[in-house]
């Protein structure tokens, strides 16, 4: 039973990042930019984009922000598509993207506090948006 879980929790993940990579592909060609393009515009390599495009890669948060900055959308649309944020706003909010959005702190240290967040919900018994 817990391999159903965990099953459903790797085909949203999947999912999710399918949703994102299509989304960013559709944008970057409604934007008229090339794979390369943009890649250079959001400094990341031609490749690692092209990964992210294809549903292989979760991009941190800080690409994400890279990418809606490039493309000219909310970098929270971008978050609720990569699984960050919850799209619910009574489930995420201020925490998560106070956290996202603060510069004072490295990827790591970001999710490293998502983390605890989200550990700290799931024993007080809340609902925790997936990741």
């Amino acid at each position: 039973m817990a391999k159903d879980k965990s099953d459903k929790g790797s085909k949203s993940v999947v999912s999710s990042l399918n949703s994102l990579g299509d989304y960013l592909k559709e944008q970057r060609l409604a934007a008229r930019l090339s794979l390369r393009q943009l890649a250079d515009q959001v400094g990341v390599s031609n490749p690692y984009l092209s990964q992210i495009e294809r549903g292989l890669r979760k991009p941190s948060a800080e690409v994400l922000q890279q990418l809606a900055r490039a493309l000219r959308v909310s970098a929270e649309q971008l978050y609720v598509r990569a699984g960050i944020v919850h799209p619910d706003t009574e489930q995420a909010g201020s925490v998560e993207l106070a956290v996202l959005a603060d510069t004072g702190l490295t990827e790591r240290q970001k999710q490293s506090l998502l983390d605890v967040y989200a550990s700290f919900l799931a024993l007080n018994n809340h609902p925790v948006p997936p990741q």
